[in-house]
């Protein structure tokens, strides 16, 4: 049943034309989390150790930029209610009144349909299927399920690890061992960076009556301890590569310092009983540690892996 805060809220947000800017349609596709996907299918592409092709790699940009912005944009729309209701997203381009409603879901759709027709008319049928993957898990599994579900946070890391996978489609056709690796290491990445942010704004989550384990856990304890499960689980993700023999020694030891770190933030918000502060430095070091990890991973394969 939807709580009569949130019905008003709905009646209230603006369906006709708004006063918007380029910036506000840009702030619609949320693009430093957009490019964060961007990024991470970057670091698919090359992890291949495939020649790069900029035939192939350029459309993989494009499209794969376009999806994660439409993405963004039909997120937006689907959560105008709650957004409104929040503090840290109630001057969003949708509950602020900036954008129309309409607009947001014509554009969110139409940069989905643009990203996938890229995809498959200029990369290939599986960089699409993964994109595609990608929309369905995010606005079909994931929005709805932060309304619902004690684990949408995880429903979401599943549509969040998708990228790579896109990159490394595009690149050879297919997705091996490390493909599949990447996968892992993303989606255990974001338990930690969502839990600390889950914690940081549980009451505004409380506002709006998602059911979340920061809002559910009183203390904080059980989210510091999946913080720190999840933690490990992805450092030991990272370092698997080279136990398979696809990447050097040097990458190990890499990633055995940067894990150690991360380890050290997630045991920290573990073992405090004041968690505010050690779930901020939770969420930026998780936010320092991915794109180390994955650079020094792209690194490897390129100038020391066998």
């Amino acid at each position: 049943m939807i709580p009569s805060s949130l019905t008003s809220t709905v009646s209230s947000l603006p369906t006709t034309a708004a006063r918007a800017t380029f910036g506000d349609y840009l702030e619609l596709t949320k693009p430093r989390l957009s490019l964060l996907s961007v990024l991470t299918a970057v670091v698919g592409y090359f992890s291949t150790r495939s020649a790069w092709e900029p035939a192939l790699f350029f459309p993989m940009l494009l499209g794969t930029s376009c999806a994660a912005a439409g993405v963004a944009a039909l997120n937006q729309w689907m959560e105008s209610d709650t957004d409104a209701l929040m503090k840290r997203t109630a001057d969003r381009p949708i509950p602020s009144g900036r954008v129309a409603t309409g607009s947001a879901f014509i554009l969110g759709w139409a940069l989905c349909a643009i990203g996938l027709a890229v995809l498959f008319a200029w990369v290939n049928g599986l960089a699409a299927f993964f994109a595609l993957a990608t929309i369905v898990s995010y606005l079909a599994l994931y929005t709805p399920a932060k309304r619902r579900s004690r684990w949408s946070t995880e429903i979401g890391a599943v549509a969040g690890a998708f990228p790579p996978l896109i990159g490394w489609a595009a690149a050879e056709g297919r997705v091996s061992a490390l493909g599949w690796i990447l996968y892992g290491v993303l989606f255990f990445w974001q338990i930690p960076h969502f839990m600390a942010i889950a914690w940081t704004y549980r009451r505004d989550y409380d506002a709006v009556h998602f059911p979340m384990l920061a809002v559910r856990d009183d203390t904080g304890r059980k989210v510091a301890r999946w913080s720190l499960v999840a933690t490990v689980a992805v450092v030991g993700l990272s370092a698997l590569p080279t136990a398979l023999g696809l990447t050097s020694r040097s990458y190990l030891v890499m990633t055995l310092i940067l894990g150690a770190w991360f380890t050290a933030r997630s045991l920290a918000f573990l073992l405090t009983t004041s968690r505010e502060a050690t779930a901020r430095r939770l969420f930026f070091a998780s936010i320092i540690w991915l794109p180390l990890q994955l650079t020094a991973l792209v690194a490897d394969r390129w100038l020391l892996a066998p």
